[in-house]
Protein backbone atom coordinates (compact mmCIF):
# COMPACT_ATOMS: atom_id res chain seq x y z
CA UNK A 1 0.00 0.00 0.00
CA UNK A 2 1.24 3.00 -1.36
CA UNK A 3 0.32 7.21 -1.07
CA UNK A 4 1.40 10.37 -1.17
CA UNK A 5 -0.20 12.94 0.79
CA UNK A 6 -1.04 16.45 -0.55
CA UNK A 7 -0.54 17.53 -4.80
CA UNK A 8 2.07 16.47 -6.45
CA UNK A 9 4.95 19.45 -6.68
CA UNK A 10 4.33 22.28 -8.94
CA UNK A 11 0.49 21.34 -9.60
CA UNK A 12 -1.41 23.79 -9.30
CA UNK A 13 -5.48 23.75 -9.32
CA UNK A 14 -6.39 25.96 -12.20
CA UNK A 15 -10.15 24.57 -12.51
CA UNK A 16 -12.71 23.35 -9.71
CA UNK A 17 -13.88 20.40 -12.45
CA UNK A 18 -12.17 17.49 -11.08
CA UNK A 19 -12.80 14.02 -12.44
CA UNK A 20 -12.30 10.14 -10.34
CA UNK A 21 -11.08 7.36 -11.98
CA UNK A 22 -10.63 3.25 -10.35
CA UNK A 23 -7.64 1.52 -12.22
CA UNK A 24 -8.40 -2.82 -10.44
CA UNK A 25 -5.58 -4.60 -12.03
CA UNK A 26 -4.22 -7.88 -11.31
CA UNK A 27 -1.72 -6.91 -8.44
CA UNK A 28 -3.27 -3.99 -7.17
CA UNK A 29 -5.94 -1.28 -6.88
CA UNK A 30 -5.52 2.15 -7.74
CA UNK A 31 -7.34 5.64 -7.66
CA UNK A 32 -6.28 8.42 -9.29
CA UNK A 33 -7.92 11.76 -9.31
CA UNK A 34 -7.54 13.92 -12.27
CA UNK A 35 -7.75 18.01 -13.09
CA UNK A 36 -9.78 19.20 -16.07
CA UNK A 37 -5.87 19.57 -17.77
CA UNK A 38 -5.17 15.63 -17.57
CA UNK A 39 -2.85 16.31 -14.73
CA UNK A 40 -3.06 13.61 -12.13
CA UNK A 41 -3.15 15.60 -8.37
CA UNK A 42 -3.83 12.59 -5.83
CA UNK A 43 -3.07 9.04 -6.45
CA UNK A 44 -3.60 5.91 -3.96
CA UNK A 45 -2.52 2.27 -4.34
CA UNK A 46 -3.56 -1.27 -2.55
CA UNK A 47 -1.85 -4.37 -3.10
CA UNK A 48 -4.01 -7.62 -3.82
CA UNK A 49 -3.54 -11.36 -3.13
CA UNK A 50 -3.22 -13.28 -6.20
CA UNK A 51 -3.76 -16.77 -4.92
CA UNK A 52 -3.50 -19.98 -6.82
CA UNK A 53 -5.12 -22.98 -4.37
CA UNK A 54 -4.75 -25.50 -7.32
CA UNK A 55 -2.50 -26.04 -10.35
CA UNK A 56 -4.32 -23.55 -13.14
CA UNK A 57 -6.51 -22.04 -10.79
CA UNK A 58 -5.85 -18.18 -10.49
CA UNK A 59 -8.04 -16.43 -7.90
CA UNK A 60 -8.17 -13.35 -6.28
CA UNK A 61 -10.82 -12.93 -2.74
CA UNK A 62 -13.51 -10.68 -3.38
CA UNK A 63 -14.18 -8.62 0.06
CA UNK A 64 -10.34 -8.11 -0.08
CA UNK A 65 -10.75 -6.65 -3.67
CA UNK A 66 -13.84 -4.31 -2.88
CA UNK A 67 -11.83 -3.07 0.39
CA UNK A 68 -8.73 -2.25 -1.44
CA UNK A 69 -10.59 0.11 -4.33
CA UNK A 70 -12.44 1.35 -1.37
CA UNK A 71 -9.42 1.97 0.46
CA UNK A 72 -7.50 3.66 -2.52
CA UNK A 73 -10.59 6.05 -3.11
CA UNK A 74 -10.12 6.96 0.42
CA UNK A 75 -6.79 7.76 0.77
CA UNK A 76 -7.00 9.32 -2.84
CA UNK A 77 -9.71 11.65 -1.24
CA UNK A 78 -7.80 12.75 1.91
CA UNK A 79 -5.06 14.05 -0.54
CA UNK A 80 -7.10 17.03 -1.72
CA UNK A 81 -9.16 17.79 1.31
CA UNK A 82 -12.05 20.30 0.53
CA UNK A 83 -11.73 20.21 -3.30
CA UNK A 84 -12.96 16.42 -2.94
CA UNK A 85 -16.50 18.03 -3.48
CA UNK A 86 -15.27 19.29 -6.49
CA UNK A 87 -15.47 16.08 -8.64
CA UNK A 88 -17.69 15.88 -11.35
CA UNK A 89 -17.39 12.34 -12.84
CA UNK A 90 -15.85 9.05 -12.22
CA UNK A 91 -14.70 6.05 -14.10
CA UNK A 92 -13.70 2.04 -13.32
CA UNK A 93 -11.65 -0.06 -15.86
CA UNK A 94 -11.28 -3.74 -14.39
CA UNK A 95 -9.62 -6.98 -15.63
CA UNK A 96 -12.09 -8.07 -18.31
CA UNK A 97 -12.54 -12.37 -17.91
CA UNK A 98 -12.30 -12.39 -14.51
CA UNK A 99 -15.85 -13.31 -12.79
CA UNK A 100 -17.73 -13.48 -9.62
CA UNK A 101 -20.86 -15.00 -8.19
CA UNK A 102 -22.87 -13.12 -5.61
CA UNK A 103 -25.87 -12.69 -3.78
CA UNK A 104 -28.01 -10.61 -5.44
CA UNK A 105 -30.28 -9.34 -2.41
CA UNK A 106 -27.12 -9.10 0.25
CA UNK A 107 -24.02 -8.46 -2.24
CA UNK A 108 -22.59 -11.45 -0.02
CA UNK A 109 -19.68 -13.27 -2.80
CA UNK A 110 -20.76 -16.82 -3.02
CA UNK A 111 -17.34 -17.43 -4.72
CA UNK A 112 -13.95 -16.17 -5.14
CA UNK A 113 -13.11 -13.81 -8.33
CA UNK A 114 -11.88 -16.58 -10.78
CA UNK A 115 -9.22 -14.40 -12.89
CA UNK A 116 -8.83 -14.16 -16.31
CA UNK A 117 -6.41 -16.15 -16.30
CA UNK A 118 -7.90 -19.65 -14.31
CA UNK A 119 -7.60 -22.67 -16.83
CA UNK A 120 -9.74 -24.91 -14.59
CA UNK A 121 -12.49 -25.89 -16.70
CA UNK A 122 -10.20 -25.76 -20.19
CA UNK A 123 -10.90 -29.57 -20.43
CA UNK A 124 -15.05 -29.53 -19.69
CA UNK A 125 -15.19 -26.53 -22.63
CA UNK A 126 -13.43 -29.38 -25.21
CA UNK A 127 -16.57 -30.82 -25.91
CA UNK A 128 -17.64 -28.05 -27.50
CA UNK A 129 -15.31 -27.97 -30.35
CA UNK A 130 -17.79 -28.59 -32.76
CA UNK A 131 -19.33 -25.30 -31.98
CA UNK A 132 -16.13 -23.13 -32.07
CA UNK A 133 -16.71 -21.69 -35.24
CA UNK A 134 -20.53 -20.26 -34.36
CA UNK A 135 -18.53 -18.97 -30.68
CA UNK A 136 -16.40 -17.43 -32.86
CA UNK A 137 -18.77 -16.03 -35.25
CA UNK A 138 -21.36 -14.55 -32.81
CA UNK A 139 -18.63 -13.13 -29.68
CA UNK A 140 -15.36 -12.70 -31.91
CA UNK A 141 -13.47 -14.79 -29.02
CA UNK A 142 -12.22 -18.22 -29.39
CA UNK A 143 -13.39 -21.28 -27.55
CA UNK A 144 -10.67 -21.04 -24.18
CA UNK A 145 -11.03 -21.39 -20.59
CA UNK A 146 -9.92 -17.54 -20.22
CA UNK A 147 -13.01 -16.23 -21.01
CA UNK A 148 -16.30 -16.39 -18.71
CA UNK A 149 -18.84 -18.78 -19.75
CA UNK A 150 -16.68 -22.18 -18.82
CA UNK A 151 -16.28 -19.98 -15.31
CA UNK A 152 -19.45 -19.40 -14.50
CA UNK A 153 -20.46 -23.04 -15.35
CA UNK A 154 -17.92 -24.47 -13.34
CA UNK A 155 -19.33 -22.11 -10.23
CA UNK A 156 -23.00 -23.62 -10.98
CA UNK A 157 -21.40 -27.45 -10.95
CA UNK A 158 -19.28 -27.33 -8.30
CA UNK A 159 -20.18 -24.56 -6.11
CA UNK A 160 -22.99 -25.58 -3.51
CA UNK A 161 -23.81 -22.14 -2.81
CA UNK A 162 -24.12 -21.06 -6.41
CA UNK A 163 -25.94 -23.54 -7.43
CA UNK A 164 -28.57 -23.35 -3.94
CA UNK A 165 -28.79 -19.47 -4.87
CA UNK A 166 -29.58 -20.24 -8.37
CA UNK A 167 -32.52 -22.77 -7.58
CA UNK A 168 -33.62 -19.61 -4.65
CA UNK A 169 -33.75 -17.05 -7.64
CA UNK A 170 -31.14 -15.14 -5.73
CA UNK A 171 -27.85 -15.32 -7.87
CA UNK A 172 -26.29 -13.06 -9.67
CA UNK A 173 -22.90 -12.97 -11.33
CA UNK A 174 -21.04 -12.21 -14.58
CA UNK A 175 -17.72 -10.13 -15.00
CA UNK A 176 -15.84 -8.75 -12.00
CA UNK A 177 -17.00 -5.06 -12.91
CA UNK A 178 -20.39 -6.15 -12.45
CA UNK A 179 -19.94 -7.42 -8.71
CA UNK A 180 -17.63 -4.07 -8.22
CA UNK A 181 -20.50 -1.63 -9.80
CA UNK A 182 -22.84 -3.33 -7.17
CA UNK A 183 -20.91 -3.68 -4.16
CA UNK A 184 -19.34 -0.18 -4.18
CA UNK A 185 -22.39 2.50 -6.24
CA UNK A 186 -25.29 3.42 -4.02
CA UNK A 187 -27.42 2.22 -6.42
CA UNK A 188 -26.53 -1.36 -5.74
CA UNK A 189 -26.78 -1.58 -9.99
CA UNK A 190 -26.18 -5.31 -12.18
CA UNK A 191 -24.72 -3.87 -14.93
CA UNK A 192 -22.38 -4.11 -17.57
CA UNK A 193 -20.62 -2.81 -20.38
CA UNK A 194 -19.76 -4.19 -24.08
CA UNK A 195 -15.97 -5.10 -23.52
CA UNK A 196 -16.49 -6.76 -19.86
CA UNK A 197 -19.40 -8.38 -21.77
CA UNK A 198 -17.87 -9.53 -24.47
CA UNK A 199 -15.20 -11.56 -22.60
CA UNK A 200 -17.38 -14.11 -21.60
CA UNK A 201 -18.07 -16.20 -25.14
CA UNK A 202 -22.27 -15.26 -24.11
CA UNK A 203 -22.19 -11.56 -25.80
CA UNK A 204 -22.94 -11.16 -29.38
CA UNK A 205 -20.51 -8.53 -30.99
CA UNK A 206 -23.37 -8.24 -33.99
CA UNK A 207 -25.87 -8.01 -31.55
CA UNK A 208 -24.21 -6.88 -28.56
CA UNK A 209 -26.78 -8.49 -26.01
CA UNK A 210 -26.05 -11.71 -24.84
CA UNK A 211 -27.36 -14.86 -27.25
CA UNK A 212 -29.85 -16.90 -26.50
CA UNK A 213 -28.27 -19.74 -28.75
CA UNK A 214 -25.04 -18.85 -26.54
CA UNK A 215 -26.67 -19.20 -23.30
CA UNK A 216 -27.86 -22.53 -24.21
CA UNK A 217 -25.34 -24.14 -25.19
CA UNK A 218 -23.49 -23.75 -21.73
CA UNK A 219 -26.63 -23.69 -19.97
CA UNK A 220 -25.86 -20.15 -18.28
CA UNK A 221 -29.08 -18.89 -16.61
CA UNK A 222 -29.98 -15.19 -18.52
CA UNK A 223 -31.65 -13.96 -15.50
CA UNK A 224 -28.42 -14.17 -13.06
CA UNK A 225 -26.08 -12.12 -15.70
CA UNK A 226 -25.83 -7.75 -15.60
CA UNK A 227 -27.76 -5.93 -17.83
CA UNK A 228 -26.15 -4.93 -21.04
CA UNK A 229 -25.69 -1.12 -21.34
CA UNK A 230 -23.21 1.49 -23.00
CA UNK A 231 -19.78 1.99 -21.91
CA UNK A 232 -20.63 5.79 -21.00
CA UNK A 233 -23.71 5.21 -18.76
CA UNK A 234 -25.19 6.89 -15.66
CA UNK A 235 -24.05 3.47 -13.82
CA UNK A 236 -24.73 5.21 -10.34
CA UNK A 237 -22.93 7.17 -7.67
CA UNK A 238 -19.58 6.35 -5.42
CA UNK A 239 -20.15 8.04 -2.08
CA UNK A 240 -17.29 10.35 -1.50
CA UNK A 241 -16.79 11.62 1.52
CA UNK A 242 -20.13 13.40 2.26
CA UNK A 243 -21.03 13.90 -1.28
CA UNK A 244 -21.60 11.23 -4.26
CA UNK A 245 -20.32 11.34 -7.52
CA UNK A 246 -22.00 9.90 -11.01
CA UNK A 247 -20.27 6.88 -12.04
CA UNK A 248 -20.43 7.66 -15.90
CA UNK A 249 -17.84 5.44 -17.57
CA UNK A 250 -17.20 1.44 -17.54
CA UNK A 251 -14.15 0.04 -19.23
CA UNK A 252 -11.95 -3.28 -19.83
CA UNK A 253 -8.02 -2.44 -18.61
CA UNK A 254 -7.40 -2.84 -22.56
CA UNK A 255 -9.93 -0.98 -24.14
CA UNK A 256 -9.02 2.20 -22.00
CA UNK A 257 -5.77 2.00 -22.73
CA UNK A 258 -6.50 2.78 -25.97
CA UNK A 259 -7.34 6.07 -25.17
CA UNK A 260 -4.80 6.66 -22.81
CA UNK A 261 -3.31 9.54 -24.77
CA UNK A 262 -6.43 10.69 -26.64
CA UNK A 263 -8.65 9.53 -29.19
CA UNK A 264 -7.13 6.64 -30.81
CA UNK A 265 -5.53 6.07 -34.02
CA UNK A 266 -6.43 3.65 -36.95
CA UNK A 267 -2.41 4.12 -37.84
CA UNK A 268 -1.15 3.26 -34.89
CA UNK A 269 -0.56 -0.72 -33.07
CA UNK A 270 -1.15 -0.51 -28.96
CA UNK A 271 0.42 -2.56 -27.20
CA UNK A 272 0.72 -2.82 -23.52
CA UNK A 273 2.88 -5.31 -21.49
CA UNK A 274 1.53 -5.88 -17.73
CA UNK A 275 0.49 -9.74 -16.30
CA UNK A 276 -0.29 -10.15 -20.13
CA UNK A 277 0.91 -8.26 -23.37
CA UNK A 278 -1.99 -6.76 -25.51
CA UNK A 279 -1.40 -5.62 -28.88
CA UNK A 280 -4.62 -3.47 -30.35
CA UNK A 281 -5.32 -1.84 -33.34
CA UNK A 282 -8.65 0.45 -33.98
CA UNK A 283 -10.94 -0.19 -36.93
CA UNK A 284 -13.74 2.28 -37.87
CA UNK A 285 -15.70 -0.74 -38.98
CA UNK A 286 -16.84 -4.06 -36.80
CA UNK A 287 -14.08 -5.87 -38.19
CA UNK A 288 -15.90 -9.43 -38.36
CA UNK A 289 -14.34 -12.38 -38.81
CA UNK A 290 -10.75 -13.07 -38.34
CA UNK A 291 -9.29 -16.86 -38.27
CA UNK A 292 -6.47 -16.10 -35.31
CA UNK A 293 -7.03 -12.31 -33.48
CA UNK A 294 -10.14 -11.34 -31.37
CA UNK A 295 -12.59 -8.76 -32.39
CA UNK A 296 -14.93 -6.49 -30.47
CA UNK A 297 -16.02 -3.07 -29.31
CA UNK A 298 -13.42 -1.56 -26.69
CA UNK A 299 -15.84 1.71 -26.55
CA UNK A 300 -19.44 2.81 -27.11
CA UNK A 301 -21.58 5.32 -26.16
CA UNK A 302 -25.15 7.26 -27.55
CA UNK A 303 -23.07 8.75 -30.72
CA UNK A 304 -20.35 6.06 -31.80
CA UNK A 305 -18.68 2.27 -31.78
CA UNK A 306 -15.03 1.90 -31.41
CA UNK A 307 -13.88 -1.64 -32.69
CA UNK A 308 -11.34 -3.31 -32.07
CA UNK A 309 -8.89 -5.66 -33.65
CA UNK A 310 -6.47 -7.64 -30.78
CA UNK A 311 -4.23 -10.13 -30.24
CA UNK A 312 -3.33 -11.61 -26.72
CA UNK A 313 0.38 -12.98 -25.23
CA UNK A 314 -0.75 -14.77 -21.85
CA UNK A 315 2.22 -14.81 -20.18
CA UNK A 316 4.17 -12.05 -20.02
CA UNK A 317 5.22 -10.19 -16.19
CA UNK A 318 3.61 -13.54 -15.59
CA UNK A 319 5.72 -15.54 -17.38
CA UNK A 320 8.81 -13.76 -15.74
CA UNK A 321 7.74 -14.18 -12.54
CA UNK A 322 7.29 -17.94 -12.75
CA UNK A 323 10.51 -18.50 -14.63
CA UNK A 324 11.80 -16.18 -11.37
CA UNK A 325 10.66 -18.24 -8.82
CA UNK A 326 11.31 -21.66 -11.17
CA UNK A 327 15.31 -20.43 -11.26
CA UNK A 328 15.01 -19.09 -7.23
CA UNK A 329 15.86 -15.66 -8.45
CA UNK A 330 14.86 -12.78 -6.49
CA UNK A 331 12.19 -10.69 -8.09
CA UNK A 332 12.94 -7.11 -6.81
CA UNK A 333 16.84 -8.05 -8.22
CA UNK A 334 15.75 -9.51 -11.29
CA UNK A 335 13.68 -6.04 -11.92
CA UNK A 336 16.73 -4.16 -11.11
CA UNK A 337 19.02 -5.71 -13.49
CA UNK A 338 17.43 -6.41 -16.28
CA UNK A 339 18.16 -3.51 -18.03
CA UNK A 340 22.14 -4.80 -17.51
CA UNK A 341 21.03 -7.87 -18.54
CA UNK A 342 19.17 -7.24 -21.86
CA UNK A 343 22.47 -4.83 -22.91
CA UNK A 344 25.08 -7.44 -22.43
CA UNK A 345 23.29 -10.64 -23.86
CA UNK A 346 24.35 -11.26 -27.29
CA UNK A 347 22.76 -14.93 -27.71
CA UNK A 348 20.39 -15.76 -25.22
CA UNK A 349 18.52 -19.38 -25.78
CA UNK A 350 14.69 -19.03 -26.75
CA UNK A 351 12.15 -20.12 -24.83
CA UNK A 352 8.52 -21.07 -26.46
CA UNK A 353 6.43 -19.08 -23.75
CA UNK A 354 3.29 -21.02 -23.11
CA UNK A 355 3.06 -19.63 -19.61
CA UNK A 356 -1.05 -19.19 -18.59
CA UNK A 357 -1.72 -21.19 -22.08
CA UNK A 358 -0.64 -19.82 -25.57
CA UNK A 359 -2.65 -17.09 -27.07
CA UNK A 360 -3.33 -15.76 -30.30
CA UNK A 361 -2.67 -16.27 -33.00
CA UNK A 362 -1.81 -20.51 -31.97
CA UNK A 363 -4.95 -20.85 -29.25
CA UNK A 364 -3.28 -23.87 -27.32
CA UNK A 365 -3.91 -24.24 -23.85
CA UNK A 366 -1.93 -27.35 -23.13
CA UNK A 367 1.24 -25.66 -24.79
CA UNK A 368 4.41 -26.58 -22.67
CA UNK A 369 6.79 -23.85 -22.29
CA UNK A 370 10.62 -24.94 -22.41
CA UNK A 371 13.41 -23.54 -23.39
CA UNK A 372 15.84 -24.31 -26.41
CA UNK A 373 19.41 -24.12 -26.64
CA UNK A 374 21.02 -23.40 -29.96
CA UNK A 375 24.73 -24.02 -29.14
CA UNK A 376 23.96 -27.31 -26.81
CA UNK A 377 25.15 -25.96 -23.50
CA UNK A 378 23.21 -24.63 -20.81
CA UNK A 379 22.86 -21.10 -20.61
CA UNK A 380 23.32 -18.59 -17.47
CA UNK A 381 19.86 -17.97 -14.98
CA UNK A 382 20.12 -13.91 -16.03
CA UNK A 383 20.36 -15.21 -20.14
CA UNK A 384 17.09 -17.24 -19.38
CA UNK A 385 15.40 -14.22 -18.13
CA UNK A 386 16.35 -12.27 -21.65
CA UNK A 387 15.03 -15.47 -23.15
CA UNK A 388 11.49 -14.90 -21.67
CA UNK A 389 11.53 -11.15 -22.93
CA UNK A 390 12.56 -12.19 -25.94
CA UNK A 391 9.29 -14.55 -26.16
CA UNK A 392 7.07 -11.55 -25.42
CA UNK A 393 8.35 -9.69 -28.14
CA UNK A 394 8.44 -12.66 -30.73
CA UNK A 395 4.46 -13.16 -29.89
CA UNK A 396 3.97 -9.79 -30.40
CA UNK A 397 5.23 -9.74 -33.85
CA UNK A 398 3.51 -12.53 -35.08
CA UNK A 399 0.22 -10.88 -33.99
CA UNK A 400 1.13 -8.01 -35.52
CA UNK A 401 2.06 -9.54 -38.58
CA UNK A 402 -1.31 -11.39 -38.36
CA UNK A 403 -3.23 -8.55 -38.57
CA UNK A 404 -1.93 -7.59 -42.03
CA UNK A 405 -4.94 -9.29 -43.19
CA UNK A 406 -7.56 -6.48 -41.81
CA UNK A 407 -5.41 -3.12 -41.35
CA UNK A 408 -2.17 -2.03 -42.85
CA UNK A 409 1.04 -2.11 -41.66
CA UNK A 410 0.81 0.54 -38.43
CA UNK A 411 3.05 3.85 -38.68
CA UNK A 412 4.17 3.40 -34.82
CA UNK A 413 3.91 1.13 -31.97
CA UNK A 414 2.63 3.06 -29.08
CA UNK A 415 4.13 0.97 -25.93
CA UNK A 416 2.79 1.35 -22.01
CA UNK A 417 2.71 -1.48 -19.27
CA UNK A 418 4.91 -2.18 -16.41
CA UNK A 419 7.75 -3.68 -18.85
CA UNK A 420 7.50 -1.20 -21.19
CA UNK A 421 10.06 0.62 -19.12
CA UNK A 422 12.70 -1.58 -20.27
CA UNK A 423 14.80 0.40 -22.58
CA UNK A 424 15.73 -3.75 -24.13
CA UNK A 425 12.48 -4.73 -24.92
CA UNK A 426 11.26 -1.36 -26.86
CA UNK A 427 14.70 -1.40 -29.05
CA UNK A 428 14.12 -5.00 -29.90
CA UNK A 429 10.29 -4.79 -30.85
CA UNK A 430 11.61 -1.55 -33.37
CA UNK A 431 14.11 -3.71 -34.56
CA UNK A 432 12.00 -6.85 -35.15
CA UNK A 433 9.15 -4.66 -36.43
CA UNK A 434 10.78 -2.16 -38.03
CA UNK A 435 8.67 0.53 -36.72
CA UNK A 436 9.23 3.13 -34.58
CA UNK A 437 7.93 2.56 -30.94
CA UNK A 438 6.74 5.88 -28.66
CA UNK A 439 7.05 5.03 -24.87
CA UNK A 440 4.80 7.93 -23.24
CA UNK A 441 5.92 9.17 -19.91
CA UNK A 442 2.70 8.46 -18.07
CA UNK A 443 3.05 4.15 -18.30
CA UNK A 444 -0.26 3.40 -16.75
CA UNK A 445 -2.11 3.78 -19.66
CA UNK A 446 -4.96 2.23 -18.53
CA UNK A 447 -5.76 4.82 -15.84
CA UNK A 448 -5.25 8.07 -17.68
CA UNK A 449 -7.24 6.35 -20.72
CA UNK A 450 -10.42 6.02 -18.11
CA UNK A 451 -9.56 9.59 -17.17
CA UNK A 452 -9.58 10.70 -20.47
CA UNK A 453 -12.98 9.29 -21.36
CA UNK A 454 -15.00 10.46 -18.39
CA UNK A 455 -13.75 13.90 -19.04
CA UNK A 456 -15.17 13.31 -22.61
CA UNK A 457 -12.09 14.37 -24.76
CA UNK A 458 -11.57 17.33 -23.80
CA UNK A 459 -9.81 20.07 -25.90
CA UNK A 460 -7.87 21.32 -22.50
CA UNK A 461 -6.88 17.32 -22.11
CA UNK A 462 -3.18 17.56 -21.64
CA UNK A 463 -1.15 15.04 -24.06
CA UNK A 464 1.87 14.36 -23.16
CA UNK A 465 4.55 13.87 -25.79
CA UNK A 466 6.45 10.24 -26.04
CA UNK A 467 9.36 10.44 -23.39
CA UNK A 468 11.39 7.85 -25.46
CA UNK A 469 11.00 6.75 -29.27
CA UNK A 470 13.16 3.44 -30.68
CA UNK A 471 13.87 3.63 -33.91
CA UNK A 472 14.47 0.64 -35.58
CA UNK A 473 18.19 -0.20 -36.44
CA UNK A 474 19.78 -3.51 -38.02
CA UNK A 475 19.80 -6.30 -35.63
CA UNK A 476 20.66 -9.48 -37.68
CA UNK A 477 21.39 -11.61 -34.54
CA UNK A 478 17.58 -10.50 -33.59
CA UNK A 479 15.97 -11.69 -36.40
CA UNK A 480 17.94 -14.72 -36.87
CA UNK A 481 16.82 -15.78 -33.36
CA UNK A 482 12.96 -15.53 -34.20
CA UNK A 483 13.66 -17.41 -37.38
CA UNK A 484 14.75 -20.02 -34.81
CA UNK A 485 12.09 -19.63 -32.82
CA UNK A 486 9.57 -19.39 -34.93
CA UNK A 487 10.47 -22.63 -36.21
CA UNK A 488 10.88 -24.37 -33.17
CA UNK A 489 7.34 -22.59 -32.44
CA UNK A 490 6.04 -24.69 -35.46
CA UNK A 491 7.92 -27.68 -34.59
CA UNK A 492 6.45 -28.01 -30.91
CA UNK A 493 3.11 -27.04 -31.82
CA UNK A 494 2.61 -30.56 -34.22
CA UNK A 495 3.98 -32.76 -31.94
Amino acid sequence: MANTPGYPINIIVQSKNLFLTIDQGGHASRTLIWDCQGRVIAKAEVEIQTLHPKTEWVEHLPQEMVTSISTSINEALSQIGQDAKHISAAGMATQRSSIVCWNKHTGEPLSNIISWQDRRAHRWLGQFSDHAALVHEKTGLFLTAYYGASKLRWCIDHLTEVSEALDAGNLAFGPLASYLLHRLLVEQPHSIDPANASRTLLWNVNSQDWDPELLALFDIPLAALPRCVASRHNYGHLQCGDHQVPLTILMGDQPAALFAHGQPSTDTAYVNIGTGAFVQRILDRNPGYSPTLLTGIAFQDEQTTTYVLEGTVNGAGSALEAIEQELGINAQQAQGLAPQWLSQSSCPPLFLNGISGLGSPYWTPDFESRFIYTDNSEAEDWEKIVAVIESIIFLLYVNLKNMEALCPEPEKIMLSGGLGNLDGLCQRLADLTGIIVHRPQESEATARGTAFVVAQQKDSWQHEEPANQFYPTNNPALKLRYDAWSTAMEAALKQ
